[in-house]
């Protein structure tokens, strides 16, 4: 007779599962644009705040649920608007100082009007806006890339939305069999106890090797000519700020004592488990393209 299947035989055959149906999906969402991607990017953004909130609330925090959901499922739609609608950019330019304040001053009112001196009314109020702005905001620059001079099915922008995917998902691959090849001194031992400093530079090495490829065999056909420097440039940038991303979230996880942020995903954990170093990559993509003249 064979050997049984082990707990991690299972994990991995619900991880490659539910990889191979979400990656074509998510490829066809990127492609298309508009308000699926806007969508998609709304829901991960309340599923993730409410992850996070869970976190908090492992400690005794109790942040502000509904205006915090809420607030950052909004963030994608209104950046979404702003970069198509000439009407609503101008508007927003004019009004998002005053938005902002407004919002704030609604948090903090709602801090004051539920939240005693002894319930951690500080606390609730920072993880609050922290999760708007980690979970709601910064994979909302995603829009800026896919639609900073592309439209509606467009390769160009998909192309340019799945290179610095593709580069994080080649640094943690290399970084978790670099490390555990090589071993060696631990990278964070108190945050992440698994990682070692030779798995993080395996990562980065992942990270430079697989940037030329994909910008040999991706960007022609998308019409996209990238200079080779920028590539390297961009992906040694990413495999680091990736990393930090993943130590960020472990960090939070690690003092509210869980393994995963939920169990939403089979095999993956939760979205913040997943979208961890996706949280830094996307802005600083965002902005090295922006540096590079890629997107306007």
């Amino acid at each position: 007779m064979g050997a049984s299947p082990t707990p991690a035989d299972g994990n991995l055959a619900r991880r490659v599962g539910f990889a191979a149906v979400a990656i074509p999906l998510a490829l066809l969402i990127v492609w298309y644009g508009g308000a699926p991607l806007v969508l998609l990017l709304a829901v991960a953004a309340a599923l993730g705040t409410r992850e996070l909130f869970a976190l908090a609330e492992v400690r005794g925090v109790r942040p502000a649920r509904g205006l915090g959901l809420v607030s950052a499922g909004a963030i994608a739609p209104i950046t979404y608007a702003v970069l198509v609608d000439s009407d609503v950019r101008a508007l927003v330019s004019h009004a998002w100082p005053y938005a902002g304040a407004v919002w704030l001053l609604a948090v903090l009112t709602w801090v004051l009007a539920t939240r005693g001196p002894g319930e951690r009314p500080l606390s609730a109020a920072a993880v609050t806006l922290l999760a708007v702005a980690y979970t709601g905001a910064l994979p909302a620059f995603l829009l800026s890339i896919r639609h900073g001079g592309h439209g509606l099915r467009s390769w160009a922008g998909a192309a340019l939305v799945f290179f610095p995917l593709v580069v994080t998902w080649i640094c943690d691959t290399a970084a978790m069999f670099g490390g555990r090849a090589l071993r060696g001194p631990k990278l964070a031992p108190t945050v992440s106890p698994g990682k070692t400093r030779s798995g993080s530079l395996a990562g980065v090495a992942g990270g430079l090797v697989v940037a030329p490829l994909f910008g040999a065999l991706v960007f022609p056909p998308a019409g996209l000519a990238i200079p080779l420097w920028q590539l390297l440039v961009i992906a040694a940038v990413l495999s680091v700020v990736g990393q930090v991303g993943d130590l960020a979230e472990s960090l939070f996880k690690r003092e509210a004592g869980v393994k995963d942020s939920s169990r939403l995903i089979p095999g993956h954990g939760g979205v913040l488990d997943r979208l961890d170093s996706l949280y830094f990559v996307v802005p600083v993509s965002a902005a090295l393209y922006r540096l590079f003249g890629v997107i306007s």
